[in-house]
């Protein structure tokens, strides 16, 4: 997943997004603990974009918090 698709996602959707790939890297590593995952780099690819999606929720929290009170 591209960081700027990731960026035009409301902070709602990132949580969603967030919760499904902790899902998804959950599954994969249970096939790949079985030895049914059919590419491990899956694992791999997933983890990244977890980490892309909670750095942009983390940005966007931060720029939320730092708008004055009161100003859009």
């Amino acid at each position: 997943m591209k960081p700027g698709k990731i960026r035009e996602q409301s902070v709602e959707e990132l949580h969603l997004e967030e919760t499904r790939l902790k899902d998804q890297i959950f599954r994969l590593r249970f096939q790949f603990a079985i030895g049914q995952v059919e590419n491990p780099m899956k694992i791999r690819l997933a983890r990244r974009d977890l980490a892309r999606v909670q750095t942009i929720i983390s940005e966007k929290s931060r720029a939320a918090a730092a708008r004055p009170a009161g100003r859009g």
